[in-house]
């Protein structure tokens, strides 16, 4: 991440992150997000910045590519479905 933060350009395809079940993906112009428990967003990131506009119907070509990227990061990074997290969560307490 160096270089990003250098405002330098770096070699990564796309960036990743989930947090508690929230989750994104960034890539070019297009930021797909999802806050837990809804469904994926899609922001163009050079049109606004603000995230207002959900874009997710317009472009579902760009959802699809984003979402596989996604998954795909998800399963090379061990990354537990928080459905499942909140599962063994509530399992545990009743034991």
């Amino acid at each position: 991440m160096r270089p990003t933060f250098s405002n330098q350009p770096h070699k990564r395809k796309a960036l990743f992150w989930e947090h508690e079940g929230n989750r994104a993906v960034r890539k070019s112009r297009w930021k797909l997000v999802s806050k837990f428990p809804g469904d994926w967003e899609l922001y163009d990131m050079h049109a606004g910045r603000t995230e207002f506009e959900d874009l997710s119907k317009a472009h579902p070509e760009i959802v699809q590519e984003l979402t596989a990227l996604y998954d795909a990061w998800a399963k090379k990074c061990n990354v537990t479905p928080w459905e499942e997290i909140l599962r063994l969560r509530k399992r545990r307490r009743r034991n």
